[in-house]
C-alpha cells in the first residue's frame, strides 16, 4: 500500500472521530446561540497588513504567509479575535454595542514540527464586542463555563489573572527595559526556574518571582492592586466561582491584552484547553474604539479531556443535549 505523507503538524480526521467532534460543536453552538452570540465566519487568508494592525510581532504569533496576484502578503489567520476586530470595524461601523459573536474555525501557526505541535487546530470561541469590565468578563466566563458544561466535562478549572498586573509590578520594581520581555517570556512560558535565575543574574526584586508564583482562591486578591477582579469575582454566579483559581503570574504571548485573562486547565490534558481574556485596547486599531473580551476554544484539546473519562466519554458520544 502506498502512503502518501501529509505536512507534519496536520492530520486527517475519520467518520467516528468526526461524528465526536461534531457532538462537542453543536452542544457549544447552542450554548452560543441561547446566550445570543450570532455565528461569523471570516476568510481563511486575510491582508498581512490587516493582521499587523494588532501589533503582534511574528515572534510572538508565527504565521504562515503568502503573495496574491498583486504581490500583496497574505496570512493564513492565527486567531479569530484580529479578524473579528476587522469586520466589526468594517461591517459594524455604526452598530450599536455590546456585539456578540461565536465562531468555529480552523486556525493556523507555523510552529516547529519536532515540537510535536499542530500547525492546524479548530477553535471554538466568542467575542463580546462593546461590554466594559467586569461585566462583559463575568459574563464571557459564565458562557465558557456553560458551554464547557454541555459537552460534559466536568473536572476543569480556570486560571485567572490580570495581564496588566505584572507590567505595572515591573514598574514598581524599577526593572529595565532590556529586561521586561525576557521576563515576560520566561512568564508566559510558565518557566518559572528561569524566571527565578534571570532574577538572581540581573539582581532585581525579589516581588518579581513572589508573585509570578502567587495563585489561590479569592484571598490571594488581598495583596494584589488588581480591584476589577474582585468585582469580577463578587459578579460570578457560585457554580462558576467554584471553577475559578486565582494566578496573579498568568500573562499572554499576544501583546494585545488589556485586563483579566484566563486559561482552562484539565487533568487529563497536559496544556490548556482554552484561553481568553480582555483586550480593550484592540479594536481602536482598527478604527473603532470599543472595550472587549472573548475566549478560544481548543476543540481537539477538548475532546481529548472528554475522552480521558467514562463520564466524559459517555456525554460526548450521547445523542441527547445535557
Amino acid at each position: 500500500m502506498t502512503i502518501l505523507p501529509i505536512p507534519s503538524g496536520t492530520r486527517d480526521v475519520l467518520p467516528d472521530e468526526m461524528r465526536e467532534l461534531r457532538a462537542i460543536t453543536e452542544r457549544m453552538r447552542h450554548v452560543f446561540d441561547e446566550h445570543g452570540y450570532g455565528e461569523v465566519s471570516t476568510p481563511t487568508l486575510e491582508y498581512g497588513s490587516v493582521l499587523e494592525r494588532a501589533g503582534v510581532a511574528d515572534s510572538d504569533r508565527a504565521v504562515y504567509r503568502m503573495f496574491d496576484e498583486h504581490g500583496e502578503v497574505l496570512t493564513l489567520r492565527w486567531d479569530m479575535t484580529v479578524p473579528i476586530a476587522r469586520l466589526v470595524a468594517t461591517r459594524y461601523a455604526t452598530a450599536e454595542p455590546p456585539l456578540r459573536f461565536g465562531y468555529f474555525a480552523h486556525v493556523y501557526r507555523d510552529v516547529r514540527p519536532q515540537r510535536g505541535q499542530p500547525r492546524e487546530l479548530l477553535q471554538a470561541g466568542i467575542e463580546l464586542i462593546g461590554a466594559p469590565a467586569p461585566e462583559g468578563t463575568a459574563e464571557a466566563l459564565t458562557v465558557l463555563c456553560r458551554a464547557l458544561d454541555a459537552t460534559g466535562l466536568r473536572d476543569y478549572r480556570i486560571g485567572l489573572g490580570s495581564a496588566s498586573l505584572y507590567p505595572k509590578l515591573m514598574d514598581e520594581c524599577g526593572v529595565p527595559a532590556s529586561d521586561r520581555a525576557g521576563l515576560l517570556a520566561l512568564l508566559a512560558a510558565r518557566d518559572l526556574v528561569g524566571l527565578e535565575r534571570l532574577i538572581e543574574e540581573e539582581r532585581l526584586d525579589p516581588r518579581l518571582l513572589s508573585v509570578a508564583s502567587t495563585r489561590g482562591g479569592v484571598e490571594v486578591l488581598d495583596s494584589a492592586p488588581v480591584p476589577l477582579l474582585r468585582q469580577l469575582w463578587e459578579m460570578l454566579s457560585d457554580d462558576v466561582r467554584e471553577r475559578v483559581i486565582f494566578d496573579l503570574g498568568l500573562v499572554r504571548y499576544l501583546g494585545y491584552y488589556t485586563g483579566a485573562v484566563f486559561e482552562v486547565y484539565d487533568p487529563a490534558v497536559g496544556a490548556p484547553i482554552a484561553r481568553g481574556g480582555r483586550y480593550d485596547d484592540l479594536l481602536g486599531r482598527f478604527g473603532r474604539p470599543l472595550p472587549a473580551v472573548g475566549f478560544a476554544v481548543g476543540v481537539d484539546r477538548l475532546h481529548i479531556a472528554l475522552a480521558g473519562t467514562e463520564r466524559g466519554k459517555g456525554a460526548l458520544l450521547g445523542t441527547e443535549r445535557p
